[in-house]
Order: C-alpha cells, then sequence, then structure tokens
C-alpha cells in the first residue's frame, strides 16, 4: 500500500511542476491527455477562458467500431490519430501537451506520435 501512495505522490508532484508551466489559450490549447485502468481521455482545454474545446474518450461509440478499445499502446495510438483528426476539423492546428504527471514513454509516447502524425503540431 505504501508504494501504490508514493507512486501516487510521485505522479501529483510531476503533474504540478508540468501545470506550472503549462497553459492553454485560444491559439494553442493545452492537449490534456488521462489514462486510467481501462480508458483513455483526451481533450484540449482553453485554460484562458476555462473551455474544453475538443474532447474524445475511448468510451466514444464512434472510435470503437463495435471492438473493445483499451488504455493499451494499441487503443493510445488509435485515440491519437483519432484525436487529431478531431481538433482538426474543429480548427486547431497547434496544442501544448500536457501528459497530466504521467512518464513520456510507453502509451503516452504513443499517443503524442499519433497526434503528430495526425497533423497536430506540439
Amino acid at each position: 500500500m505504501a508504494r501504490t501512495d508514493h507512486k501516487l505522490e510521485l505522479r501529483r508532484r510531476r503533474h504540478k511542476r508540468v501545470r506550472r508551466r503549462v497553459e492553454g489559450t485560444a491559439e494553442r490549447p493545452r492537449l490534456s491527455v488521462r489514462f486510467s485502468a481501462r480508458h483513455i481521455y483526451a481533450q484540449a482545454v482553453n485554460d484562458e477562458a476555462g473551455a474544453t474545446l475538443v474532447f474524445l474518450s475511448s468510451l466514444d461509440p464512434g472510435i470503437r467500431k463495435g471492438k473493445k478499445l483499451q488504455a493499451n499502446l494499441a487503443g493510445a495510438e488509435v485515440l491519437g490519430a483519432a484525436f487529431a483528426a478531431k481538433a482538426k476539423a474543429a480548427g486547431l492546428a497547434s496544442v501544448v501537451f500536457d501528459r497530466n504527471g504521467a512518464r513520456y514513454h510507453g502509451k503516452v509516447k504513443k499517443f503524442a506520435d499519433a497526434a503528430r502524425k495526425g497533423g497536430l503540431v506540439f
């Protein structure tokens, strides 16, 4: 139990450190990505207005297409590409990436690479 608490505290510290420097604007919103044990949530946020511009998760029926989309490497890649397409359709070209305290490797890196490949500029 103590190990889990320690890992959670480390993630919270990383999150605070990142959020001090990362802020979304109307021209360049913050792309916040969060991985739970089963699902992936991504949103583009304008922090100045306090508004979410684009939201997408692995629970979206249009993304799932009859198959179960999980919070793994394959799911991160699918959701990253879909998020980039939805953001481009909403008129967003560049974003600031907020990894929510997670380390930049594995699922987070796959999501970011797929979003870049889809046309978003970080």
